[in-house]
């Protein structure tokens, strides 16, 4: 494929990964916010243990999206001659803000401390993008790629190999999990499900592989190649990393809850090919009016989650006749003659469209939050 093919259409962003970022993000919150969680479809919810549905995709999408935003954001300042030292202090400051917002969700409505979860989705999101922030700034995409594969290899041997103290054998049961094993002496306080947690510190180490990944997208991005190529080895990597967790699950199966090795294949070379897919619409062809939704919740993503975070209990609490909104919601739409799953699908989408309200009033302002 000649580059004469393919004009890009010039920016000063990359529209396509804000609206990437933005549209993962308005599907978090649809997945996160149903109208009841007893009345949703099955690829709306997390598969239960082994397994992978699509709402599978969302958190480590958001972690390659981090990982490519590192390199694009950071690439500039090396090259404007930034102070290394200045940098780090800033990386460290931001990824300790992220981790307080996300204690601090975990804590509202009640603030109940002796009951306290220290994990969560902001809490492993700023433990990524540090760990990677570190690294971009120390090593090169060589670097980068034989720490992600010896840390996905040791991860696999670790969880299949070793046995379980207390159990004598190696099992990837829940709660019964090397990860759990260490998180129940790592993590303070309550874990999600008792005896695991779905974001606990073991299972992170992976994770910050697939921001890795998203690093190493990001390099390629920034590197001197047309955009074509850019895209052309965007997809065709993607989709090799695609089929390798596919294998990979033969033996250590996809988990989101133990992050296993697999997924972080699988997952990390679906958002390759979805981003290589973006990039060639958006940037190459130029059809850009379908990013708007995207492009308002990506410019806010972090204070569009917080906001996400807290309305429920608003709306649980906000009562009218004795009943919450979502009951509400809910009962007069079945009440109309509507399935119950669609009802509580339909109010997901309404609640999303409510957290795009401030989220636009900030576009329009060009007020950009970043923490």
């Amino acid at each position: 494929m000649g580059t004469e093919t393919l004009t890009p259409v010039k920016s000063q962003r990359l529209l396509s990964l804000d609206a990437f970022r933005g549209f993962t993000v308005a599907l978090m919150i649809v997945v996160n916010d149903p109208g009841s969680w007893s009345q949703v479809y099955a690829p709306l919810l997390h598969a239960e243990w082994h397994g992978f549905t699509p709402t599978d995709l969302v958190f480590p999408f958001f972690l390659f999206i981090v990982g490519v935003s590192v390199v694009l954001a950071y690439s500039k300042r090396l090259k404007a001659g930034a102070n290394k030292k200045e940098m780090y202090k800033k990386i460290i400051i931001r990824s300790f803000k992220i981790f307080a917002v996300g204690i601090l969700l975990n804590l509202i409505p009640g603030f109940d401390f002796a009951n306290l979860r220290v994990t969560g989705v902001l809490q492993r999101i700023a433990i990524v993008f540090m760990a990677c922030s570190f690294l971009f700034l120390n090593t090169d995409w060589k670097t980068l790629a034989k720490i992600s594969g010896t840390t996905l290899l040791a991860y696999w041997f670790i969880m299949t190999i070793i046995p379980v103290p207390g159990l004598g054998r190696p099992s990837l049961e829940p709660g019964e999990n090397l990860a759990a094993w260490v998180d129940s002496f790592l993590l303070p306080g309550r874990m999600w499900k008792g005896t695991w947690d779905p974001e606990g510190y073991l299972s992170t180490i992976p994770a910050i592989v697939t921001g890795i990944t998203g690093m190493l997208a990001g390099i390629l991005i920034v590197s001197n190649k047309s955009l074509d190529r850019k895209i052309v080895w965007l997809f065709t990597l993607g989709f090799f990393s695609l089929i390798i967790g596919a294998v990979w699950d033969w033996s250590f199966p996809l988990n989101k809850n133990l992050w296993t090795s697999s997924f972080v294949m699988y997952t990390s070379g679906a958002a390759a090919m979805t981003l290589a897919a973006c990039m060639f619409i958006v940037d190459v062809l130029g059809i850009k009016a379908w990013t708007r939704m995207g492009r308002v919740f990506g410019a806010n993503a972090i204070t569009v989650y917080v906001i996400s975070g807290i309305l429920p209990d608003l709306f649980t609490n906000l009562k009218i006749g004795g009943n919450s909104l979502n009951y509400l919601f809910m009962d007069g739409f079945i009440g109309m003659g509507m399935a119950p799953k669609m009802a509580s699908f339909l109010y997901s989408i309404a609640f999303t469209l409510v957290c795009y309200i401030p989220a636009y009033i900030l576009y329009k302002k060009k007020i950009f939050i970043k923490l």
